[in-house]
């Protein structure tokens, strides 16, 4: 490794990814700059290295064994986002969820990783499909479905925060008289959805521009539905777009129904009921219908991450 000269890095073709900043090599590699002691994504926005200062690493875990730390602007390190995962007060958010079926997740993300989230929009070969909104009667707008492999931070957040919501999935189907209980690791409740032929990854990246809105709606897309998702918020409300606030209704039986706007900065999550859950009512617990949408961009573009846990057919 040290007798690499920087004539054999700009021979590898990974160094014509980092040249390049490549979003599509981020999950691929990461590279490592002697000079700084950091370990950076392909992606990485950074000033370039010198060639004769960088070597490749195949994950993460190489690089800090190396002696390398991880970049503080492209943050390459998957455990960072586990740690961030784990700095939320996942006590406070079941009892919000149980409360009114929704919890906010403050600062989920930074603004580097929303930036380059939102920046994989562009980026054909990450998705499987477009939706155009109005072709569907869903809204106005366009969404795109992530293809696997995902990108990093969409895997990532799949795997840390189902494990979070297994517990109050499970509790809620109890409650409702469901049969279906939740593994505890996401690797195997993926692998349910597989084996009932549900394979496609249903993660979407959302862009909403002036006038555009999301019709009140449940991302049901198969047998195995896991009953809370999540949605990131990767645009700044007052900077990059006005209006297009994250709605919530809800209806119980013979009332009427009861809608929530969710207060969301740029990097806040908001974890919510897929479907339906379980309220506590004078002959015992009862089921509650919900839906979320988008209501109109006045202004500017919005993009949000969607994060399902469950794959669609």
């Amino acid at each position: 490794m040290n007798a690499l000269t920087g004539r054999d890095v700009e021979r590898d073709p990974r160094w014509a990814a980092v040249v390049a900043r490549d979003r599509s090599a981020d999950g691929a590699f990461v590279y490592s700059v002697r000079t700084t002691g950091v370990f950076c994504r392909p992606s990485c926005p950074s000033r370039q290295a010198d060639p004769a200062n960088v070597r490749f690493h195949a994950t993460a875990e190489d690089a800090r064994v190396a002696g390398f730390r991880p970049c503080k602007r492209c943050k390459p390190d998957p455990a960072e986002a586990r740690a961030q995962g784990r700095a939320v007060d996942w006590a406070r958010v079941e009892a919000e969820l149980d409360e009114r079926g929704w919890a906010l997740l403050p600062g989920l993300l930074d603004e580097a990783a929303c930036e380059a989230v939102a920046g994989f929009y562009d980026e054909d070969a990450r998705f499987r499909s477009r939706v155009i909104m109005a072709r569907h009667g869903f809204g106005r707008g366009e969404y795109r479905y992530f293809a696997y492999p995902l990108p990093d931070v969409v895997a990532q957040l799949r795997e840390t925060i189902y494990p979070r919501l297994a517990p109050v999935a499970n509790r809620w189907n109890a409650r409702m008289g469901l049969e279906a209980r939740y593994p505890d690791s996401h690797a195997e409740f993926l692998e349910r959805c597989r084996a009932a032929g549900q394979v496609r990854p249903t993660p979407l990246l959302l862009r909403y521009g002036a006038g555009d809105y999301n019709c009140l709606h449940q991302d049901l897309y198969g047998e195995h539905v896991f009953p809370l998702q999540v949605a990131v918020l990767l645009s700044q409300p007052g900077e990059d777009f006005d209006g297009g606030e994250f709605v919530l209704t809800e209806q119980r039986p013979r009332m009427q129904s009861r809608a929530s706007v969710v207060p969301l900065g740029r990097g806040d999550a908001v974890v919510f009921a897929v479907h339906h859950r379980p309220v506590t009512g004078t002959r015992g617990a009862y089921r509650v219908n919900l839906r979320h949408g988008v209501s109109e961009v006045r202004s500017g573009r919005r993009h949000t991450l969607g994060v399902i846990f469950h794959d669609a057919t």
